[in-house]
């Protein structure tokens, strides 16, 4: 009986929110104090049913009611309630379900946020909302998570997926979520604009906080994702170039560009062609993700579904959105046109580059996800595209946008800049920049050029920010703490990406307990290895004692888990961390001979690459909240 009254809360949810688009867009506005007031209220009505249902499911799923479908496929009596919790989202309709909830959260945030005089606060809550009505349907009539198993339930549940029972895991797709839909917002009031099509409106502003937040979400989300993948997955790496890894770069990327495109519309009026493409891109390819992941087109770990009416459906609506959204910037392209020419060396000159660079980018990696799609289509062979591709391609563009990053922290707004070499900043910090950079090529013995001139881009960004808050705390010149935090932290990434593929190194060895191996700097001794039990699967746990040339010693202890309901068995990595790497070890499987296959890697710098895309994050949480620059 619960399930009913939380199905029914959904439909009840799906037809005020109807209401809501309705009456936003198709309703006179003969009254619109009235009806701002209306669409208001009746938008909070849905959400408080939608979530009433959403937490009703919860609760479903905590006390184990394996009536519900879902819950049975999905969860275990003998699981701790947090992945009871974490289990709705584990599979396709309870992550479809937690997407909507996230995107009708956004909506309501906005709805009590901003006042019902703004002008485009009406239309923005009824495009919202009929986006929301859209993947309600979507759920309701392809993706039931209301379905029951009637009239007698099984006693006990088929468990979670076990590399899902992590706790990184169990926060990265809510965070990845958040990301994804909270750009619904500048999507909204982008198209508002649009509609009302005076170009008066500083829709911008209006969308300004919302985009850094959104992107705030989407940028821990990929980062969560990736450190559960270095560990949980046993294969030592940050980024596989997965498709589904690709769908979540690609918003990304789009949002980035947005953001700072929206700063120069909001400044100056300019580019504001750039910025409503961007902001209706960015939605795009959020929504293009969910089509990847859950149309079954794909084969990932990451994906959630195999099921191609669910995937035609969402191909549809995809592709109605994007329809509509672009014949209306079409329509109205005229009118938003600056008249405004930009300056040469301005601020506004960069961002428009680097619009152009993240948009050949961006077009990379939708080659590289759909070009294999296409020629599986067309000749029936599969093919995949690696790391090398994308290499090949983002290296050299990252670099390219390093150095214009590199010369336009002197660019004035809406003033031409003269671009002088003999400027003390750029020499110097060119000048260190290549002591550093030959100063590694021989230290570490390599002349590998693209790793040498990331190094050498990353730490250009690096010195000439360095200059630029010497200079604040000196001569008070001012600086945008923001900009510096993110443009540091992209230095440090790229310098931190490059250490890592230069300096780590892997080795697969057999080894038989009680016995000494030694790898670069380390003796290993495999002292023993035991079965232990726990409450839903067996453990074989490893110990090896490890001990540098410093005469430091620790402990790595490996496992292997088989897990009771599924049989499924999991590598569980072990991992000591310093400040400059991480000794990585995973155990395989025993050979004829006694032995164990036990693989040990040792990579450098890799928690830099995550603590430099967190303090990114941190940037724009500070913009957010920054009195300055809030809207």
């Amino acid at each position: 009986m619960i399930i009913e009254i939380s199905h029914f809360l959904s439909i009840m949810a799906t037809g005020l929110f109807f209401l809501v688009g309705y009456f936003a867009l198709f309703t006179p506005a003969t009254n619109s104090a009235y009806l701002s007031n209306l669409i208001s209220r009746t938008y909070s009505h849905g959400f408080l049913f939608l979530i009433c249902s959403f937490l009703i499911y919860i609760w479903l799923a905590i006390t184990d009611n394996f009536s519900v479908e879902y819950i049975a496929n999905h969860s275990n009596t003998a699981l701790p309630t947090f992945y009871k919790i974490s289990s709705i989202w584990s599979a396709h309709e309870g992550s479809m379900f937690l997407w909507i909830v996230f995107l009708s959260l956004w909506g309501f945030i906005f709805n009590l946020s901003v006042k019902n005089e703004e002008i485009l606060k009406a239309k923005s809550i009824g495009i919202i909302s009929l986006v929301i009505v859209g993947f309600l349907v979507f759920l309701l009539a392809t993706s039931n998570p209301f379905s029951t198993i009637l009239p007698i339930p099984p006693m006990n549940g088929a468990d979670i997926n076990p590399v899902l029972q992590d706790p990184a895991l169990a926060i990265h797709p809510p965070t990845l979520y958040l990301g994804y839909v909270g750009f619904v917002i500048p999507f909204a009031c982008a198209i508002s604009f649009l509609l009302e099509g005076k170009s008066s409106i500083k829709w911008e502003a209006l969308a300004r906080k919302w985009s850094v937040a959104a992107w705030v979400f989407l940028t821990i989300g990929i980062t969560l994702g990736s450190w559960w993948a270095y560990y949980e997955l046993g294969w030592g790496g940050y980024w596989f170039w997965d498709p589904v890894e690709n769908v979540a770069l690609m918003p990304w990327l789009a949002a980035t560009a947005f953001v700072h495109s929206l700063s120069v519309s909001i400044k100056s009026s300019q580019l504001r062609v750039w910025t409503i493409l961007l902001s209706i891109l960015v939605f795009s390819l959020s929504l293009f993700g969910a089509f990847i992941v859950r149309s079954g087109i794909i084969d990932s770990v990451h994906s959630f579904a195999n099921d191609p009416e669910r995937g035609l459906y969402l191909l549809v609506f995809i592709g109605l959105i994007i329809f509509i959204s672009i014949s209306l910037f079409v329509l109205r392209i005229s009118s938003i046109k600056s008249k405004l020419t930009i300056k040469k060396f301005s601020k506004q000159s960069f961002i428009s580059i680097n619009n152009i660079i993240f948009g050949t980018l961006i077009f990379s990696v939708i080659l590289g996800v759909t070009y294999p799609l296409i020629y599986e289509y067309l000749y029936d062979q599969k093919i995949s595209i690696g790391a090398p591709f994308y290499n090949a391609i983002f290296i050299p563009i990252v670099l390219l946008a390093s150095f214009f990053l590199f010369f336009s922290v002197d660019s004035k707004w809406s003033r031409n800049t003269s671009l002088s070499f003999l400027k003390t900043p750029i020499y110097l910090s060119l000048m260190l920049s290549i002591i550093s950079t030959i100063f590694v090529m021989i230290f570490f013995n390599t002349k590998n050029i693209p790793i040498l001139l990331s190094v050498f881009a990353g730490l250009l960004i690096i010195f000439r920010y360095i200059y630029e808050i010497i200079n604040h705390f000196i001569y008070k010149k001012f600086i945008n703490p923001f900009s510096v935090i993110a443009h540091v932290s992209l230095g440090l990434l790229i310098v931190s990406i490059s250490f890592n593929s230069l300096l780590s190194t892997e080795r697969a060895m057999n080894i038989y307990i009680n016995q000494y191996e030694e790898y670069k700097d380390l003796k290993i001794l495999f002292q023993d290895i035991g079965v232990e039990e726990k409450s839903n699967y067996d453990s074989i746990k490893a110990k090896f004692l490890v001990e540098d040339l410093k005469g430091n010693k620790f402990n790595l202890n490996p496992e292997k888990r088989k897990y009771f309901t599924r049989g499924q068995i999991t590598t569980e990595t072990a991992i000591y961390v310093t400040p400059l790497r991480d000794i990585y070890m995973t155990i395989g499987d025993q050979l004829d001979d006694g032995s164990w296959i036990v693989n040990i890697q040792i990579n450098y710098l890799i928690r830099w690459i995550w603590i430099s895309a967190i303090l990114m994050g941190l940037a724009g949480i500070m913009l957010i909240f920054s009195k300055r620059y809030r809207a």
